[in-house]
């Protein structure tokens, strides 16, 4: 267990696929961590299974809307920080059930707010001058792009399409109230599409990778031209570092991989390497599971991350090329399948069935509905 008065950080969805990254990374680094999750269905103690018996993490299960809980780790362990990545994050499920989004990406948010500040009106000196509430949210909250569009940049005005997006628009500013209505010094993080180890297999790489290695279709939505801007989750941990450590309070940071990509393009590099990779498969090549389905409702059709600002004022670039973060992501699911059968449960499944074997197939020219 982290001892009271180590300088300790508490974060919040620390069991998640980016929260563990997290976690992971920070403790590595010589870092304390308190970490707070409900462990929902894409929370999983495997991901932090390494840090098993180590006394530099602590993982606590509860809910980030229980005010009185979250004060209570605040006072006990004097985090220096807050980081807070709690948060329903997949499209498709908050357009089926947008309740869950609201409750846990602004109700939770205020309630994270609301202790933190009275945590943060009780320090003096040092403690006060160095707190910090990080608040890791999504560029999905600037809506869509054209083709020839700019990228997305931290002045660019906020136009969700999503239940989703919009939840973590709404939580976003309710940060920036804080900041500027009681002065808690908090920093907002929007980051691009994260891939890595670790990550839910609901989202489309690790899908793809569990799909095409099983011999399932590979269901890509419309016409698969959706353009989307990938960050490996290590550089994203890098990032949030920096962002800690010279930060400006109250100021948003853009945090992307400069890797535009259409889905299409994911999905092929993916199979090609699949192919590579696993010369045994009986289902190579693998994109002859390519399947085309009928688009999401909304579904934004691309976007791009402006990452000047954190790269010019904190120093931080990712380290990694779509190329290099993609094959090291598909060798850590090859060789941790294990984890990806524990995490694939009924309840999963059942999912996967309803979002997408339900679709009626269309035909590879069609276009986006």
């Amino acid at each position: 267990m982290v001892e009271r008065g180590a300088e300790v950080i508490l974060v919040t969805g620390g069991a998640g696929f980016i929260g563990s990254n997290f976690v992971l990374d920070w403790v590595e680094g010589g870092g304390r961590v308190v970490n707070l999750d409900k462990l929902t269905y894409a929370g999983n103690l495997e991901n932090l299974a390494s840090l098993e018996g180590n006394p530099a993490h602590t993982f606590v299960r509860g809910d980030i809307r229980d005010v009185g809980l979250v004060g209570r780790l605040l006072e006990e362990y004097r985090p220096r920080a807050v980081v807070h990545f709690a948060a329903e994050s997949h499209v498709d499920r908050s357009i089926v059930g947008p309740e869950a989004f609201l409750q846990t990406n602004i109700d939770g948010t205020f309630s994270m707010l609301q202790a933190a500040r009275g945590y943060y009106e009780g320090l003096v000196g040092a403690e006060r001058e160095g707190f910090r509430f990080l608040h890791v949210s999504t560029d999905e909250v600037y809506g869509t792009l054209t083709p020839e569009a700019a990228a997305f940049h931290e002045e660019t005005p906020y136009a969700p399409n999503s239940p989703y997006a919009a939840s973590k628009a709404a939580s976003d500013h309710l940060v920036r109230a804080w900041v500027h209505t009681y002065g808690l010094p908090a920093i907002v993080t929007n980051c691009s599409n994260n891939y890595g180890p670790y990550q839910f297999p609901e989202k489309l790489i690790p899908l793809m990778i569990a799909n095409a290695l099983a011999g399932k279709a590979l269901p890509v939505y419309g016409d698969g031209q959706q353009v989307r801007d990938w960050l490996y989750v290590g550089d994203h941990a890098s990032a949030l570092r920096a962002v800690l450590e010279r930060g400006r309070v109250g100021e948003t940071y853009n945090v992307g991989g400069g890797n535009q990509r259409t889905n299409l393009e994911v999905v092929t590099t993916l199979c090609e390497l699949l192919d590579e990779l696993v010369p045994g498969s009986k289902f190579r090549p693998h994109k002859q599971l390519v399947t085309y389905v009928a688009d999401r409702p909304g579904h934004d059709r691309r976007y791009a991350i402006d990452a000047r600002k954190i790269e010019g004022e904190l120093g931080w670039k990712a380290a990694e090329s779509f190329e290099t973060g993609l094959r090291k992501t598909v060798h850590w699911y090859l060789t941790n399948a294990a984890w990806v059968a524990d995490v694939t449960s009924g309840a999963y499944q059942q999912w996967v069935t309803k979002n997408y074997d339900e679709r009626s197939k269309v035909d590879a020219g069609e276009g986006t509905r």
